[in-house]
């Protein structure tokens, strides 16, 4: 199990190219500028982007895998293979809630730390600004991972020509959950912020694991790739508008004692 999680660590930079990473750090700005974060004038929340970028892969090598993989052994000691995959819906729920956990988790640990480095008080806006710029740089390095694996595999101008707009699904798919990693991770951030650390953190793992869901559906035949792409994209929406609102709105300023500078 060792070796797998090592070569699974290694695959999230072997095809690593210029033009994946400048597109998911393009796209990871392009979310992340809705919340305003103040980069210049808190300069240690860049290193709240680079902690959360630094455990993305590591948690998914070395806690989620192996979790998986666990599960999967378990499963087959107590069923067939064919009836696992027969009742997939259903058992494939534990890892999928699982996963959830562990993204969400991996990417709140930086603000965990700084929020305890502050003395446990934090302003829940700078609290859930500081979760979106954790989600920002897990998203944006699970987007060049993808990025740079669909340009890695042969696509080109040419694919679009042949297959077109479906060509640009893995594109539109980072895209989002570039979107929904920076949204779920400042709902996490400011929940902790207002003392409702362990709930909203199980709140977001639970928004997280739906939309990981999306892939078993696709596996299931119960939607298509592109019906998928839709819901992910839906559910981005869905999740960024709620703690954007949270971000702007009125109710977000009087839930918070101080403004976020």
């Amino acid at each position: 199990m060792i070796q797998q999680m090592l070569d699974f660590l290694a695959f999230f930079f072997t095809n690593a190219s210029s033009l994946g990473i400048g597109l998911a750090v393009v796209f990871g700005a392009v979310w992340l500028a809705w919340y305003m974060p103040p980069l210049i004038k808190k300069p240690w929340l860049w290193a709240v982007l680079a902690g959360s970028a630094i455990l993305m892969p590591l948690a998914v090598a070395f806690t989620e895998l192996p979790i998986r993989i666990w599960i999967v052994q378990v499963m087959s000691h107590f069923w067939e293979q064919e009836n696992i995959l027969r009742w997939l819906l259903v058992t494939a729920i534990l890892p999928t809630l699982l996963g959830g956990l562990v993204q969400e988790g991996a990417k709140l640990i930086p603000v965990l730390v700084y929020w305890w480095r502050k003395g446990k008080n934090l302003d829940p806006k700078l609290g859930l600004i500081a979760g979106a710029v954790a989600g920002a740089g897990f998203g944006i390095l699970e987007a060049q991972w993808l990025y740079s694996y669909i340009l890695a595999s042969g696509w080109s101008w040419e694919t679009v020509q042949t297959s077109g707009v479906v060509a640009l699904a893995g594109f539109w798919e980072g895209f989002f959950i570039i979107a929904f990693h920076i949204a779920s991770c400042a709902l996490a951030g400011w929940g902790l912020a207002r003392g409702w650390g362990w709930q909203f953190y199980l709140l977001a793992s639970l928004l997280h694991a739906f939309l990981k869901y999306s892939a078993i559906l696709v596996q299931s035949e119960i939607v298509s790739g592109v019906q998928a792409e839709l819901l992910i994209a839906s559910w981005a929406m869905v999740v960024t508008s709620g703690v954007l609102w949270l971000r702007w709105g009125k109710t977000a300023d009087a839930a918070a004692p101080h403004k976020a500078r």
